[in-house]
């Protein structure tokens, strides 16, 4: 019977890549002259650093569009908490990887609620759709597609 796993995973390096893109950019803008700013990648997390808080609003739209640039989906990136001290402003940018148990069962119910002839089986972190017909597994990316669920969602090892 032809199957697909659902997952939400992103490419580490594009997402270094758009930081240091970030940060490339941040060093010629001009409104950031003479500004003590930066951005920083380590561990799945880009940590930024700024003088004020509208500098850090202006360096995260900054940091969506080169993430956007290297195709890594917007859903996927959560804001930190805005932490102040001093004269300086940080906040840390993670990225969503992985289904957690909550969304997949929204998922799994969203799928179930439709009626596609399908079965849904939760497996850690991914959820295996199979179904006998392939345009019905066509349709479940379709619906999960247009779902509303805040998180970017891909498909793998599709098998007939």
């Amino acid at each position: 019977m032809p199957s697909f796993d659902i997952v939400s995973e992103i490419n580490i390096e594009s997402a270094r890549n758009a930081a240091d893109n970030a940060q490339r950019e941040l060093s010629t803008r001009f409104d950031f002259r003479g500004v003590d700013a930066s951005f920083e990648y380590s561990d799945g997390v880009v940590k930024m650093q700024a003088e004020a808080e509208f500098q850090l609003n202006q360096m995260q739209d900054m940091l969506r569009g080169k993430l956007a640039k290297q195709n890594v989906d917007p859903r996927s990136v959560k804001p930190g908490k805005l932490e102040h001290s001093g004269k300086t402003f940080r906040q840390n940018i993670t990225f969503v990887q992985g289904i957690d148990a909550a969304t997949a069962k929204k998922l799994t119910k969203l799928i179930k609620d439709s009626k596609i002839k399908v079965q849904t089986q939760i497996q850690g972190e991914q959820v295996r759709v199979t179904g006998k017909k392939r345009d019905d597994l066509q349709q479940v990316m379709q619906l999960v597609r247009e779902s509303d669920l805040e998180q970017a969602f891909q498909f793998n090892n599709f098998r007939d």
